[in-house]
């Protein structure tokens, strides 16, 4: 899963796309270096983000979304929103195949609008350890489930909620397994992409060397601790890391 953010504040800044030309590009980098999934955000969730409006949020996902069609017409797309009205625009207007929801459904309607609207959903996780994870992915599969939700993925959440934020962290990667065994039928999403608890261990920013090198070693680690799919900002990387994977599986 590549990340595309149409927004101006995003944590790295090579993940910034602003443009329409820049945003076709961006999709066209993802499909190329490997990717099976372009995972689009309008609203920054990092630390120090502005607060985005609905209406602006649809604003800059319409455009961009408007991009990625028109260049990659059966691109699988996930719209990254925690807001049930943008959910259904980003799926009724665009044909967008997953909505991705770094809240755990705290939008009281999210849940019923993705089981109207047959989309998939990324469950991600805000608790802040791997017991009461599991407690509330239970209860949140059996409701989605009931509203009609067939594909569900589970994220364990890296950087919401874990505290402490490195520690907390590492502890949930070192137990990820136990999504596997607890839910065996449902694909487990990992998203550490130069993430805090890459730059605090390694002292270095979103942009250096360092958090790739960092956030390659963790795909790796994720991927040997259950994960079927990757969320990544570099794409070729993490395309490499799998065919290391897999080899070694082989």
């Amino acid at each position: 899963m590549g990340i595309l953010n149409c927004t101006p504040d995003s944590f790295y800044e090579g993940s910034r796309m602003q443009t329409e030309y820049e945003i076709e590009a961006r999709a066209e980098q993802i499909i190329s270096e490997g990717g099976s999934i372009i995972d689009v955000g309008a609203y920054s969730t990092g630390p120090g983000a502005t607060e985005v409006s609905q209406d602006e949020e649809m604003r800059r996902l319409r455009m961009a979304l408007t991009a990625i069609r028109r260049g990659h017409s059966k691109a699988t797309l996930s719209v990254d929103t925690f807001r049930a009205e943008v959910a259904q625009m980003a799926v009724e207007e665009f044909g967008v195949e997953m909505i991705n929801d770094v809240t755990e459904g705290a939008d009281d309607g999210m849940f019923a609008t993705v089981g109207r609207l047959k989309a998939g959903y990324v469950l991600m996780s805000v608790q802040p350890d791997m017991d009461s994870m599991v407690e509330h992915f239970r209860k949140e599969v059996d409701e989605l489930r009931a509203l009609g939700v067939e594909r569900i993925i589970l994220d364990p959440g890296f950087g919401f909620g874990k505290t402490p934020v490195v520690e907390g962290n590492y502890q949930v990667l070192n137990g990820m397994q136990r999504l596997r065994e607890e839910f065996p039928e449902l694909p487990v999403l990992a998203g550490v992409s130069r993430k805090r608890m890459v730059r605090l261990l390694l002292d270095c920013s979103p942009n250096d060397a360092t958090a790739l090198q960092g956030t390659m070693l963790l795909n790796l680690l994720a991927l040997e601790r259950g994960a079927d799919i990757l969320r990544v900002h570099d794409v070729k990387e993490a395309t490499d890391t799998i065919k290391v994977y897999e080899a070694l599986n082989s």
